[in-house]
């Protein structure tokens, strides 16, 4: 399997002081996702949780929405003149009556902000295939003053952003603020995925009692991911794109961005911010 993080010979420049130095850097390879064999999709991703970034990736997708559905997953034998395993190449097999969607169609990437899909057609798309609608029964209740507190817990969990200031985060929370798990990637959907095929894998799904916090911004795609894996909360430390804050709406979704400091916008499910007596 591929190594987290490489080392290259660097120029570093400082105040006018020049010296070599090696410098290390994330690792970032593609993963081809295969679903019983045959090709589904590929991620560019850094190594590591790469069963968990599969599953994750098809309950987003709905393809999967419980342990119970998913069979296996294996490396399957690697490009290399050699015949030895790349690593790069997962297959996912689903349990016995799990229906098989039609990857002979073209895809429904409604994922991608840069699918060309109108927002109406994006929204109908995660409601038609949702498991899990956002039930968080009794709600989730959280103060500003918790969530002020999420940022700092979630930074003092990435190892590999330590060495190497290159890689986004998401980790879940409970209600209490106690975190339950953290994933770092290269790419904010794929730390999310990670988290959520995790979950999945233990039959932990759905997240209805979990908060969701990304490192970076909350675009449509992780609201989307939120969304399907049951989550009542996502919180991210920058902005909302506007069709993230339309699915959240529509979805009951609480939407939480410029989550840093003190200071916060809640976009979306107020409700679920306790801020009586400006707590």
């Amino acid at each position: 399997m591929g190594r987290v993080t490489e080392r290259r010979r660097t120029l570093r420049i400082r105040d006018g002081a020049v010296s070599e130095r090696p410098d290390t850097l994330v690792a970032e390879e593609p993963l081809e996702i295969r679903l019983d064999g045959r090709p589904l999709a590929v991620t560019m991703r850094t190594p590591g949780d790469d069963f968990a970034l599969a599953a994750g990736f098809l309950v987003s997708e709905g393809v999967l929405g419980a342990a119970s559905e998913l069979r296996t997953i294996v490396y399957c034998a690697g490009a290399r003149e050699d015949g030895s395993n790349t690593y790069n190449v997962v297959d996912v097999r689903l349990a016995p009556g799990v229906p098989v969607p039609d990857i002979t169609l073209e895809r429904n990437v409604y994922t991608t902000s840069s699918c060309g899909l109108c927002g109406k057609a994006s929204l109908d798309a995660v409601r038609t295939t949702a498991r899990f609608p956002v039930d968080d029964s009794p709600p989730v209740r959280v103060t500003p003053a918790l969530l002020s507190l999420l940022p700092d817990r979630l930074r003092a969990a990435q190892r590999v952003f330590d060495r190497t200031g290159g890689l986004h985060a998401a980790a879940l929370f409970t209600p209490e603020g106690e975190l339950v798990d953290v994933r770092e990637d290269v790419g904010r959907h794929n730390a999310v995925d990670k988290l959520v095929g995790r979950a999945l894998r233990e039959d932990r799904l759905p997240l209805s009692r979990s908060i969701l916090l990304v490192s970076g911004r909350a675009s449509f795609e992780l609201a989307q991911k939120a969304v399907m894996a049951g989550v009542p909360v996502l919180a991210a430390v920058s902005a909302p794109s506007s069709l993230a804050v339309d699915l959240a709406a529509e979805s009951g979704l609480t939407l939480v961005g410029f989550l840093r400091g003190n200071g916060m916008n809640v976009y979306t499910g107020a409700e679920r911010i306790d801020v009586r007596d400006g707590a």
